[in-house]
């Protein structure tokens, strides 16, 4: 998964939060880590979009 795909479905589960939960919120499926930290150190996009999705029980039509 691209980049840019990463941050529309961010973008489109989240709205205007989106940003700020990548900053802000740590996840366990990350590793105790924000999204933000996870995707500078490396961590595939798609890794850790399934990381927020299961974090924080993304519904299946926006997966």
């Amino acid at each position: 998964m691209r980049l840019s795909d990463f941050w529309e479905r961010m973008n489109a589960a989240f709205g205007p939060h989106a940003d700020s939960l990548a900053g802000n919120h740590v996840f366990t499926q990350l590793g105790g880590r924000t999204v933000r930290q996870a995707l500078a150190e490396g961590e595939p996009t798609r890794d850790v979009w399934r990381g927020v999705c299961e974090g924080l029980e993304v519904p299946a039509r926006l997966r």
